[in-house]
Parts: C-alpha cells; sequence; structure tokens
C-alpha cells in the first residue's frame, strides 16, 4: 500500500516562485516576453503549470499549517505574495484576515492587492477587512474586486469546500491539450443553480460548443452572452447545444450571470444594450457551469493562471465545438483576451462545416 507523500515545504514552493520567470504584466495586464503584446503568445509557455502547482502545493501544506502560508504574503516576490494570497482565500483561512487586510492596504502591486481583496471575500472577512483599504484605493481593478468583496461577506457566501478540496487533488497527470481529431474528455459540473451538467448527456444527437469565458469584469465576455441569447434561435434550429465555463467558485459564476450585485463597470459605457444592468439573467437559456478549480478546463488545456487580465490571474479562452460522437472539430486556445472566434464566427463554422479560425492579432503593450 502507497503511503501518501507529505506536501511540500512552504519554503520549498517560494524557492520554485522564485527561480521561475514569469511574463511581464503592466497595469494589470500580461504582456507577452518577446513581442510586448498583449497576452503570451506561446502555447508552451508554463507560466500557468508553475502557478497552479505551487497554488495547490500551498492548499495542501496550509490544511496543516495556514500560519506558514500566511508568514509569505510579506515575501520580496510579488508572485509568491499573489499565490500565497490565493491559497489562502481558497483555504478560507481566517488566521489570515489581518495580514490579507495590509497586503490590501500597502502592497504596490495591483495584482496581488486584487488578490488579497478576493481572498478576504473568499473567507468572508469582517467588511472593515475590505473597506477601510478601499477608502484609498485608486485603482479600478483592485476597487473592483473589494466591491464583490464586500457583497459576498455582507450577503455570507465564502467560497465553498469543494475548491479547497478539488485544488488540493489536482494531478499533472491529467492536464492536457485537445486537438482537433480528439475524443473531448467527458465531464460533469454543477451549473450556477448547483444541477450537474454532464457533457455525455450532451452528446448524442446535437454538436456542442463549450465555451470558457474569464470573469464577470471582462467585456469580450459580456458581449459573447449577448451574442448568444441574441442567436439562441439560430442554435436551436442548427441543433446546437451550448455550455459555457468559468474557473472560479460559485458565488463569481453567479455574479458573471448577474445573479449576483450588479457592480458599477468601468467599461459598461462600451457594452452592447442588454449587459448585466439590464435583467440579463432572465435571457441566458444555456448552463454556466462553475469549473472551480479549472480541473476540467486542465484536461482540455486552457491553463488557469496563464495571464493577468484586469489585475487577475485567470486561464486563456477557449472556444470548443464537438461532433455529436464527441470528436474534437476545433480547438481554439486564445493567446490573449480578444483572440476568439465570435458567437457569429462559431455558428457560421458549424453551418458550413469548414472549422478554421484566424485569428486577429494581439495589439502592442
Amino acid at each position: 500500500m502507497n503511503t501518501p507523500q507529505p506536501p511540500p515545504s512552504v519554503a520549498s514552493v517560494t524557492r520554485r516562485i522564485e527561480r521561475h520567470s514569469f511574463s511581464p504584466v503592466h497595469n494589470g495586464f500580461t504582456a507577452d516576453p518577446e513581442t510586448g503584446n498583449d497576452g503570451v503568445a506561446d502555447l508552451e509557455d508554463d507560466d500557468w503549470h508553475v502557478r497552479t502547482l505551487a497554488v495547490r502545493d500551498l492548499v495542501r501544506r496550509g490544511r496543516e499549517s495556514p500560519a506558514s502560508v500566511r508568514e509569505v504574503l510579506d515575501h520580496d516576490d510579488k508572485h509568491v505574495r499573489q499565490i500565497a494570497a490565493r491559497g489562502l482565500g481558497v483555504l478560507r483561512a481566517d488566521s489570515a484576515v489581518g495580514a490579507l487586510s495590509r497586503r490590501l492596504r500597502t502592497d504596490p502591486d495591483p495584482v496581488a492587492r486584487s488578490q488579497a481583496a478576493i481572498a478576504l471575500g473568499q473567507i468572508g472577512a469582517p467588511p472593515e477587512a475590505v473597506a477601510g483599504p478601499l477608502e484609498n484605493e485608486t485603482d479600478t481593478d483592485v476597487q473592483h474586486q473589494c466591491a464583490v468583496a464586500l457583497d459576498r461577506i455582507r450577503k455570507d457566501e465564502p467560497v465553498e469546500a469543494a475548491v479547497a478540496e478539488q485544488v488540493a487533488a489536482l494531478d499533472p497527470s491529467t492536464f492536457d491539450r485537445v486537438q482537433a481529431g480528439d475524443r473531448a474528455p467527458t465531464f460533469t459540473l454543477d451549473d450556477t443553480e448547483g444541477a450537474p451538467w454532464s457533457l455525455a448527456d450532451a452528446l448524442g444527437e446535437n454538436t456542442v460548443v463549450l465555451l470558457w469565458v474569464f470573469a464577470d469584469w471582462c467585456p469580450v465576455c459580456h458581449r459573447e452572452f449577448r451574442s448568444l441569447i441574441d442567436r439562441e434561435e439560430r442554435f436551436r434550429e442548427l441543433g446546437v447545444t451550448v455550455a459555457t465555463l468559468e474557473c472560479h467558485d460559485q458565488y463569481r459564476c453567479r455574479l458573471m450571470e448577474g445573479k449576483e450585485f450588479r457592480p458599477s463597470y468601468w467599461f459598461a459605457d462600451d457594452l452592447p444594450d442588454g449587459h448585466p444592468h439590464d435583467a440579463y439573467p432572465d435571457d441566458i437559456w444555456w448552463p454556466h457551469l462553475v469549473d472551480r478549480a479549472a480541473a476540467v478546463g486542465l484536461q482540455y488545456g486552457i491553463d488557469p493562471g496563464e495571464y493577468a487580465v484586469h489585475s487577475e490571474y485567470v486561464n486563456r479562452p477557449a472556444t470548443l465545438i464537438l461532433d455529436p460522437d464527441g470528436t474534437v472539430r476545433l480547438a481554439h486556445f486564445g493567446t490573449y483576451w480578444g483572440d476568439r472566434p465570435t458567437i457569429g464566427q462559431i455558428l457560421d463554422m458549424i453551418e458550413t462545416g469548414t472549422y478554421t479560425f484566424d485569428a486577429p492579432l494581439p495589439r502592442a503593450h
């Protein structure tokens, strides 16, 4: 019988992070280290792998000793601080509230401050732990994460225990990137109402479209949702089943759907009519699935935590189209936040049977 190995020490995890050369982040957005353009063009880049396994290992260690993870919130390396804050939030480490609140108030890096705010919301910290730092916060990304954290704190909606369990169980042997011609890995995930949705059940007669989105603060994601709403009839005529997926806990996924409070987005003027301020959730006809630890996304190749967007590390956007028998016809993984097929282009591909997409070039940062 194999004896489970103890998790690595916090010191060994921090050394692993320190030794890795992560892509640069400017004003809350990752820039390609070679070109300076938005995002990361290299699909073989392993920033996400280092970050994902570091969070996993800190969660495993933090279950035994949250204090050891809390101590590295004052580390000189901003990536260590961000990853530690992420782990502490997943762990719902009450003992870290004071340290996280200080990070939110004083950290020079907006990504680390954003992660501290997210963690405080996940833990269910006292409101003043977020409201105090928010008074002097000038970064719009951090302000947004503070507003979200305060809402979930006031509603008593901390992160569900399943997130820590799933993060701790992540297994690199299951990480993959599917390609056209592959059989799609089957999975079952809950939607935002807690109802299970199974890919195996969806296959058989219908083409299936899977879309991994970022978060509620993503204007591109909101445009995709509005396009899905506007084209519901065409999807049904073509016999297409759609599911969107998000690598957040249930509260954050519900926020994307407009089922929680409706933030005052700084980009709202750029959205089409029908963004979340306009009875948005009543029109969503497809399941929005909660990929809590990105465990399903990791099997497909979405690279969770690959790059920062609006000061939060997120997955690559992904668009997958599957035949009724589960064969992948299109597998597109974005190299930045704007190079995915539009909903109209997805429909055109399905209607014509031609599954090609020429991604737009990213802008220079």
